[in-house]
């Protein structure tokens, strides 16, 4: 990765560093989540919108909403000892995990249906005198 200096990344510089695409970066800045400064005609970014960026891709990873993100990142440069950028985290956290629950239950109860199916077909197929398929 070639820099231009210690601090700045060109947008092909920093998608290259974290293994996203030139257009997915400037989706986020088209969404105002990170703001680049300007090196003449170029966009250039600095470790801290690196920093966002990252911020920004977990979340999106672990299913928050981009509302829920920018949020966040409205709290990151606000508070200087971070509390309350903390306990927002905190609060969407424990709602994502008590929705992934919630989903796993509903994907078990479907799983445990679909497999009664599975055998009663199985079962059915076979009082027949037919194998089923694999």
């Amino acid at each position: 990765m070639t820099k231009l200096d210690d601090r700045f990344y060109t947008v092909p510089e920093l998608a290259a560093d974290l293994g996203i695409t030139p257009r997915t970066i400037r989706f986020y800045e088209q969404k105002g989540l990170v703001n680049p400064q300007r090196a003449g005609t170029t966009r250039v970014y600095t470790r801290q919108d690196r920093a966002k960026m990252l911020i920004i891709l977990r979340g999106k990873r672990l299913g928050f909403s981009l509302r829920e993100i920018a949020d966040y990142l409205d709290l990151y440069g606000a508070d200087p000892t971070q509390s309350e950028q903390i306990r927002m985290l905190l609060g969407r956290v424990r709602e994502r995990i008590s929705d992934l629950e919630e989903q796993r239950q509903a994907l078990d109860v479907t799983l445990d249906e679909l497999r009664d199916i599975e055998q009663q077909s199985i079962d059915a197929l076979e009082e027949k005198g037919l194998e089923p398929v694999s």
